[in-house]
């Protein structure tokens, strides 16, 4: 089944919003902070719907499918690399290490610091979910 395409007032429209890089009429490209956002709240249990709607995405437009396809994809991704692995490759750079400018670093330093700590509140939620549990017994 093919991709649902957009119109040209919903390309424009999805090209405002600070999460989307570029629109063609199947695709969407979206920024690597939003995945790394999608990523730290999917690993606080929100569901892929609610992460793009919460960010200001009309999840009608974009349609479940499409929705499901990126989660899978970042998911998949960050599992095998990391971080890292959401970052969208720069073309021409096969092999070779880009050299990040010092807001470049810097963005990417924060974005992992949000991630680090979305990790940390999960965790002490689970902790205290579990100490729970213990002295009910």
């Amino acid at each position: 089944m093919k991709p649902k395409q957009f119109t040209e007032r919903e390309m424009n429209e999805l090209r405002k919003h600070p999460y989307v890089q570029s629109v063609t009429s199947t695709l969407i490209t979206y920024t690597d902070d939003f995945k790394r956002i999608f990523i730290a709240e999917d690993r606080d249990g929100k569901l892929p719907r609610e992460i793009f709607r919460d960010n200001g995405f009309d999840v009608d437009l974009l349609g479940g499918s499409r929705i499901r396809k990126a989660a899978y994809r970042w998911r998949k991704a960050y599992k095998e690399q990391g971080i890292e692995g959401l970052n969208r490759k720069q073309p021409g750079l096969k092999g070779k290490k880009k050299e990040e400018t010092l807001e470049e670093k810097n963005a990417r330093l924060e974005a992992q610091i949000q991630f680090l700590k979305a990790e940390n509140e999960l965790l002490k939620k689970l902790e205290m979910m579990e100490r729970g549990l213990k002295t009910d017994r």
